[in-house]
């Protein structure tokens, strides 16, 4: 019996322990007793940070921040620190560049810096959050301003004086414009180098420039966030750059730039850290209005890897899924799984693979010579006004890329250049104008059941020009097509066509004069 006691009490006593370690860990630290106004009548960047030293003093814990209007400067996050904006709490930043400083270290478009301190801001920290269902506005327009307005030559500022002196052995991208003009603008959340990273329910508007931007961090978790950008320059959503083990799911996002881009570095300064971006999940994400609803590059001198988007809706981008680079970036983007997107009001591609995003000259392949590879995209639906447009470097063609279960309505179809085994299964392009796919300088294309139920008079479903070793099969064309496959081009060999129907096809193949290979046919074509 007493020893039954003994247990009792040492259980209770185990119990209160371990409910006092949790009350500790769970201590809030309330920022209108550390002197913030809830009215928005003071600057509360020394109140802020004075909860948050006072949490990291005690190992940890949350700053909380109640109903009310906030104005503050930047905020520096530390290790075990959570930021919770309440339903009813809007953090309000200040448009006055100097609450930006000092300077700190960061990444800017790829390139490291030392500029204006990012809105909220971490560096070398573990554990940190973001939460809760408020409203935090960046009131960027005073910064776009600002870099919209500026002239080439014109006096410089204090704070691009201050930025030059703090940047003199910066290594510079190809195109250095930028760094030279010296007026960069903060990202909104930025964090460096940090472990366990969450960004979960809250709002963001009006970013001065990238809204949340984590660089080099591990375990990133981005969830139910709403990014509302209006039109204006570069206010990407969401830019995890040189990051492992992403996580971005349930958000919503309409901004003036890409909704979402994975970068990893641009040119030599991105070379030299060569930091790859990888192992990012993307999934049941809305994306409105923006250049690109999820974008890789032109930033990835890094390398961009083991990448899947899936379950998402794109209405009203520019362009789909855009991956970009130009020669000078070097890097490699491979291992990509993009599945079950629907894509509708689509002002250009549904997909894009561009090696020649800027106008360069061929040069030997180097250490500054991108590569695409290894690329899927399989389950899209689409109304868009382009379905895709690939674009390789001649010295360093795309090479494995996949298109499956794909429906598009498109005003035109697949447009491929330069590009190695290239394939499509499954495929329906119904275009307004030209084929549903061209493909120029391919080598090792296979088409296998590709479909439109729009043949035009004018044009073939498929149009090959200076394309190798082509397997198509089990095409089967609609009554009113007028030519199924037109080939052309004295590079234009080794095309096989086994078990096709074209009886509905006026013409079902068409040779131009310039392809001097007979057609070899397997099996049962009529």
């Amino acid at each position: 019996m007493k020893l039954n006691n003994r247990l009792k009490v040492s259980f209770l006593f185990a119990c209160m322990l371990i409910f006092g370690l949790n009350v500790k860990a769970q201590n809030y630290y309330n920022v209108l007793k550390y002197g913030a106004k809830n009215d928005s009548s003071k600057l509360a960047t020394l109140a802020i940070k004075n909860a948050i030293d006072a949490a990291s003093k005690a190992g940890g814990g949350t700053v909380y921040f109640p109903a009310g209007k906030y104005l503050t400067g930047s905020i520096h996050l530390k290790s075990n620190i959570t930021i919770l904006i309440d339903a009813g709490a809007e953090l309000h930043f200040s448009d006055n560049f100097d609450d930006y400083l000092p300077m700190v270290k960061s990444r800017y478009e790829g390139v490291d810096v030392t500029s204006f301190s990012p809105l909220f801001y971490a560096y070398k920290a573990e554990n940190i959050s973001i939460i809760g269902r408020g409203l935090i506005d960046g009131h960027g327009k005073k910064w776009w301003d600002f870099v919209e307005g500026y002239k080439e030559g014109q006096a410089r500022s204090k704070w691009q004086t201050m930025f030059d002196g703090l940047n003199k052995d910066i290594i510079l991208p190809d195109d250095p414009k930028q760094m030279k003009r010296g007026f960069l603008r903060p990202p909104f959340i930025q964090t460096m180098f940090c472990k366990n990273v969450l960004i979960d329910g809250i709002t963001i508007k009006n970013s001065p420039f990238w809204t949340v931007n984590p660089e080099f961090c591990e375990n990133v978790k981005i969830h139910a966030v709403t990014i509302n950008n209006p039109h204006s320059p570069n206010t990407d959503g969401i830019n995890p750059e040189s990051c492992k083990n992403v996580h971005i799911s349930d958000c919503h996002i309409s901004v003036g730039d890409d909704c979402i881009t994975i970068k990893s570095g641009k040119d030599a300064p991105g070379r030299k850290m060569a930091v790859p971006a990888e192992n990012y999940t993307i999934t049941n994400c809305t994306m409105l209005s923006g250049h690109g609803g999820v974008v890789i590059g032109s930033e990835m001198s890094g390398d961009v890897r083991k990448i899947v988007i899936s379950n998402c809706v794109f209405d009203g981008t520019d362009r789909g899924i855009r991956i970009k680079t130009a020669r000078g970036r070097g890097g490699i983007v491979e291992e990509i799984r993009v599945s079950n997107i629907i894509m509708k009001n689509i002002g250009q591609q549904a997909i894009v693979l561009d090696m020649q995003y800027a106008k360069t000259n061929v040069e030997p392949v180097s250490e500054r010579t991108p590569k695409f590879r290894n690329i899927h995209f399989s389950n899209i639906t689409g109304q868009v006004n382009q379905a895709a447009y690939l674009n390789g470097l001649e010295e360093m063609p795309i090479e494995n890329i996949t298109f499956s279960d794909i429906n598009m309505d498109a005003k035109t179809g697949f447009s491929i250049g330069i590009s190695n085994k290239i394939e499509f299964h499954n495929v329906q392009v119904n275009t307004e104008i030209g084929p549903s796919v061209s493909a120029s300088n391919v080598n090792y294309l296979t088409i296998d059941n590709l479909k439109s139920y729009t043949p035009l008079v004018k044009s073939p479903v498929i149009d090959l020009k200076n394309t190798s070793d082509v397997f198509l099969y089990n095409a089967f064309p609609v009554k009113g097509t007028t030519t199924y496959l037109k080939l052309s081009g004295e590079k234009t060999k080794n095309v096989i066509l086994g078990n096709n129907s074209f009886k509905n096809a006026k013409n079902g193949v068409i040779k131009e004069n310039d392809v001097t290979e007979n057609i070899d046919v397997i099996s049962g074509d009529k």
